[in-house]
Formats: structure tokens, sequence, C-alpha cells
């Protein structure tokens, strides 16, 4: 799916895994992120997804014309305040959704798929 943007010299058409892939790497900027996590839940285990695949870990969803909402699936650091990495993640996709498409979000869903404990050394 594409979301279709109309400028006075013609159509631009946007795919929905360009977009993903936006809202991965702004959210990987975020402190206390681990990766992105797949849509799709297998028995319970949440696979980190690799820098190429981010868009796999965001489902877009596509209001009207100029409107967006996106569904991020997250793993966090154990230790962190969820709900205030949550608020970072929203605020940093959104400002990347707007200042780069020039979309307006409607609304963006953080679902957090698994907590991980990083190795300390790192």
């Amino acid at each position: 799916m594409t979301q279709q943007i109309q400028s006075e010299l013609g159509s631009i058409s946007i795919s929905e895994d360009v977009i993903g892939t936006i809202c991965g790497v702004a959210a990987m900027e975020c402190y206390g992120l681990v990766g992105m996590a797949s849509r799709s839940v297998q028995e319970g285990i949440s696979e980190l997804l690799r820098k190429d695949y981010y868009e796999r870990g965001v489902d877009v969803q596509f209001d009207n014309e100029d409107t967006i909402g996106v569904t991020l699936y997250i793993i966090v650091e154990y230790g962190v305040k969820i709900s205030e990495v949550a608020r970072n993640i929203q605020e940093r996709v959104k400002y990347a959704i707007e200042n780069t498409l020039g979309l307006k979000v409607a609304r963006i869903d953080i679902r957090v798929q698994g907590v991980r404990v990083t190795d300390a050394k790192r």
C-alpha cells in the first residue's frame, strides 16, 4: 500500500515500507530502546529486527490523504521507565514523519513486545 500526495506538479507515492523505515530509524535514536520487534510474536518470543528490516516492526494505517497512524512494536531495555521511553519514541517519530514526509500524524501507538537485559560491557 502507498500514500498518495498531490502537488501542483503531479502526484507523489510513498510506500508503506518507506514510512516504516523512517519510523524505525527515528525510534532507534531514543534512549532505552533495544530494538524493533516483529509485528507477530510467535510462542511468546520477540526477535530483534536488523536495521534493514525496521519496517517489519511498524504497522502503518492510512487515515486519509495526508493523515496517518502508526503502531510500533519495540523491545525496551530492562530498568528503564517504559512509559517515558514510549513517550520519547512517539515524539521523535511524529517529528520525523511530519518533517520528512509532510504528513500529519493522527496517532502513534506503541506495543512493547519484550524487555531485554543488555550486557553491561557495552
